[in-house]
């Protein structure tokens, strides 16, 4: 079940007119799990200041040949055109649509801001993306004298007046449920399902609505004549077992509406990583080695800007015919240096990956943890200190923009190598350039 699935014709029950009187919303006692999604996120923050465009198919995507579309509004969405399609593909189903192209940094910011609304009714949100997240309010209602649909009409109005977009929430007592309600309730709605009537919402829907049924998954319950949620709760749990193992008995819990899991708030970052896909397949080396200089700078100072170090480097490669490779090493200590990054990334690719034409190439850091815990005094460190230099240069980003220092060699057009061993020349100054 997609998350822009609609809300089918049986289940209007369930769905919240906010025009309505309170006495007449369905009955969210117990229901303390929200789950809100903004409507065709990227799309919606891009028109907020293009108002002629409101009544046209409008797509967000890149203008590269191998670009993806990130978002689509609804009258878009009414050609088939879908978040992650290629744009060539986009462009074939709804001709007439304007592309837009993404604005750098404007949706994280607008994130930042819808999720602070959240965080003042609760401090258990659990983002997903830039554009969703689930909220456990069950200890917020009695403080704020609200109930559950209260709280997420008020998000939703608040959303609207704040920051010019629409959003849907799900309201329920279990968290998966209350995402499949916001899929439903798409676009610019809200479902709330009573928990009395959790199995009479699920057992309709078909398989595909379970969390974690993929195709495979959905295949193999097909072929044991499974095709809705209500045949899945019904069929013996061993039949289940003996199927599909652990994830048997996992659907089986869902399908008869038993979810144990809760909001994780603020869950720790694992990795952070940064890839690029290119526009023509690579075969150059040193065109490879320049572009894991400009990743490892985007990293290294997300990391930087997050308090973060990571002890492991990994490096991910492509190839034109989507064979796809990832290698890692792990460092002395922990870093949040380009320098180390981009060193260790360029020996990786050196060492393991055969030549080829390149599709996609990236970087990543590993074993994150807190950078103070992470700091070690060594007499030995190398010269220059390479991470007053960054730290420099992002003080200079932070007050002057993006471009106003990079590394020599990402400067030119002119292909430079640098393989970790000799200098990037810090403190350059220069206007902006792409990627």
């Amino acid at each position: 079940m997609g998350r822009n699935a609609g809300l089918p014709g049986e289940f209007a029950r369930f769905r919240v007119d906010e025009a309505a009187q309170r006495h007449t919303w369905p009955d969210d006692t117990g229901c303390g799990f929200l789950h809100v999604d903004m409507d065709a996120f990227f799309a919606a923050v891009e028109l907020r200041t293009r108002p002629e465009l409101v009544d046209k198919p409008v797509v967000v995507a890149g203008a590269g040949p191998r670009s993806v579309v990130l978002s689509a509004n609804y009258l878009a969405r009414g050609y088939g055109v879908r978040s992650a399609i290629p744009v060539g593909t986009a462009r074939r189903l709804c001709p007439n649509a304007v592309y837009l192209p993404p604005t750098s940094g404007l949706y994280a910011e607008v994130s930042r801001g819808v999720m602070a609304i959240f965080r003042e009714l609760t401090p258990l949100v659990e983002p997903l993306s830039l554009d969703e997240a689930f909220l456990d309010v069950s200890g917020a209602l009695r403080r704020l004298g609200r109930t559950s649909a209260e709280l997420g009409a008020d998000i939703r109005a608040r959303v609207v007046e704040e920051h010019g977009i629409a959003c849907s929430v799900g309201v329920a007592g279990v968290k998966f449920v209350a995402k499949l309600a916001s899929g439903m309730a798409k676009p610019d709605g809200m479902v709330v399902v009573p928990r009395a009537a959790v199995l009479d919402f699920l057992h309709p829907l078909p398989v595909s609505a379970l969390w974690g049924v993929g195709k495979r998954t959905e295949e193999q319950l097909r072929h044991l004549g499974l095709d809705t949620v209500g045949a899945v709760a019904a069929a013996p749990p061993e039949r289940l077992r003996r199927s599909l193992g652990a994830v048997g008995e996992h659907l089986y819990a869902l399908a008869n509406g038993r979810d144990g899991r809760g909001v994780v708030p603020d869950s720790p970052d694992k990795s952070l990583g940064a890839e690029r896909t290119f526009d023509v397949d690579q075969h150059d080396r040193h065109v490879l080695g320049r572009e894991l200089l400009r990743l490892s700078e985007r990293v290294a100072a997300t990391l930087r800007g997050r308090g973060l170090r990571g002890r492991t480097v990994s490096v991910k490669v492509r190839f034109a015919d989507f064979r796809t490779i990832t290698r890692a090493r792990t460092l002395a200590s922990a870093t949040d240096v380009a320098r180390e990054i981009h060193s260790t990334a360029v020996a990786l690719l050196t060492e393991h990956a055969p030549t080829g034409a390149v599709r996609l190439i990236g970087v990543r850091v590993e074993g994150l943890g807190d950078a103070a815990a992470a700091e070690q005094l060594s007499f030995d460190g190398p010269e220059p200190r390479w991470r007053d230099a960054e730290v420099a240069a992002d003080v200079a980003r932070s007050k002057f923009g993006a471009a106003a220092v990079r590394p020599a060699s990402l400067l030119s057009s002119e292909v430079r190598s640098w393989t970790g061993s000799g200098t990037p020349e810090q403190g350059t100054k220069s206007p902006e350039i792409g990627g």
